[in-house]
């Protein structure tokens, strides 16, 4: 009688948010190692800031956003996506947070494999999007994982997402000096309350402007009216008394 094969199982993974890292720490572990992540120079610092600010005007409401969140990617990696998209709603089962539904990471062109390794890890645990930013080429990348390559984004389309209320322009995430055009672009969309009180007491007081540049017109239109039909019934009149005089 052959004896069959031992079935390998894949042990159960850990909760995301069921950590191995000291917490605010700048540790993270990739392939059960410790790594030291370094504090971000000013391009990096700034773009982070930025994209962040950017994803969080565009999630919809029931959507979160964090920067720098520890997410636990298997039992051997432990590491945080610079932007992170999750649910609001807690994990039904473990009471904990649920994994983020997309991730960016802020690159050079020579980090763009690491960025790559971590992209392949969080897709593995159930990430459904892993987007790169590099900084350096002014490019907006996004991990295929059937071809375990970034393919790079059009800078003039919009990344587009059950996740997001509106539509992410690629360009301004590349370029931070946008930043003003896409906070009032997402606004606009999604309708804001402080927004629309802006634009109805404007409109408002642009009626009254109407209303009264209008009277000013209309008083300068009626006495231009009233100064013909008056030439008019005073050209009649003298007619009249003209052919009364003229037949005496």
């Amino acid at each position: 009688m052959a004896l069959s094969k031992p079935i390998h199982v894949e042990p159960e993974l850990p909760p995301v948010d069921a950590h191995v890292v000291p917490s605010e720490t700048r540790l993270e572990m990739l392939d059960g190692e410790l790594v030291h992540v370094p504090p971000a120079e000013e391009p990096h610092a700034d773009r982070h800031s930025k994209a962040s600010a950017l994803v969080e005007l565009h999630v919809g409401q029931e959507f979160n956003v964090a920067s720098d969140m520890l997410t636990r990617a298997s039992r051997a990696n432990n590491f945080a996506p610079d932007v992170s998209v999750y649910p609001r709603a807690r994990d039904p089962i473990t009471g904990g947070r649920q994994l983020e539904q997309l991730a960016f990471e802020i690159v050079s062109t020579g980090s763009l494999s690491g960025a790559g390794d971590k992209a392949t890890k969080l897709i593995a645990r159930g990430v459904r999007r892993v987007f790169a930013l590099d900084i350096e080429r002014g490019r907006m990348l996004e991990w295929l994982a059937a071809s375990a390559s970034w393919r790079e984004l059009e800078p003039h389309s919009y990344i587009e997402d059950p996740t997001l209320a509106a539509p992410l322009p690629i360009e301004d995430l590349i370029h931070a000096a946008r930043m003003n055009n896409a906070v009032q672009r997402s606004l606009i969309i999604q309708g804001n309350e402080v927004l629309d009180e802006h634009v109805a007491r404007h409109r408002e007081e642009a009626r009254r402007e109407g209303l009264e540049e209008g009277k000013r017109e209309g008083l300068e239109e009626g006495k231009r009216e009233g100064l013909e039909e008056g030439k008019r019934e005073g050209l009649e009149e003298g007619k009249r008394e003209g052919l009364e005089e003229g037949k005496r």
